[in-house]
C-alpha cells in the first residue's frame, strides 16, 4: 500500500513540476518582451516565485518519491531498461530545471541577452522529454 501513496504523490509531484517547466519559460517570453521597468520587475518577482516555492519543491518531492519507489521495487533495475531510459531522461531535466534557474537569475540582473524568440522555442523542450518519458513508463518499449 505505501508503494501505491509514493506513486500516487510522484504523479502529483511531477504535474506540478512540469506546470512550472512550461510557464516560467513562458514568462521569460513575456519578460524578454517587457520594455519598462514596472514590467519587468513583476515578471522577475513572478519567476523568482515560481521557480523557489512551486518548481524546486516539486522537483524534490518528484525526486524523493521516484527513489522511494525504486527502493521499495530494486528489481525493476534488473528488468526495466526503459526505467535506465527514463531516468537518464530525468537527468536531462534536471539540467533544464537548472537552465531555468540560470536565466532566471541573468533576468534578475537584467543580462537578458535573448530574444522572445528563443524562449519560444526553449519552452517546447520540457514537452519533448514529457512525451518520452510518459511513453517510456506507459508502454514500456524495452
Amino acid at each position: 500500500m505505501l508503494y501505491l501513496w509514493l506513486k500516487a504523490l510522484h504523479i502529483v509531484a511531477i504535474v506540478c513540476w512540469f506546470a512550472g517547466l512550461f510557464y516560467l519559460p513562458r514568462l521569460f517570453v513575456y519578460h524578454a518582451m517587457s520594455e519598462d521597468q514596472l514590467s519587468r520587475e513583476r515578471f522577475q518577482t513572478m519567476e523568482r516565485k515560481l521557480y523557489r516555492g512551486i518548481m524546486m519543491p516539486s522537483m524534490i518531492a518528484t525526486l524523493l518519491f521516484g527513489i522511494g519507489m525504486i527502493t521499495m521495487n530494486p528489481g525493476l533495475f534488473a528488468t526495466g531498461g526503459w526505467l535506465h531510459a527514463k531516468l537518464t531522461l530525468v537527468i536531462v531535466l534536471i539540467g533544464y530545471h537548472h537552465l531555468c534557474g540560470a536565466q532566471l537569475k541573468r533576468f534578475a540582473r537584467d543580462e537578458n541577452n535573448r530574444s522572445h524568440v528563443f524562449y519560444r522555442w526553449f519552452n517546447e523542450f520540457p514537452v519533448l522529454l514529457l512525451l518520452a518519458i510518459v511513453i517510456l513508463v506507459v508502454v514500456k518499449p524495452f
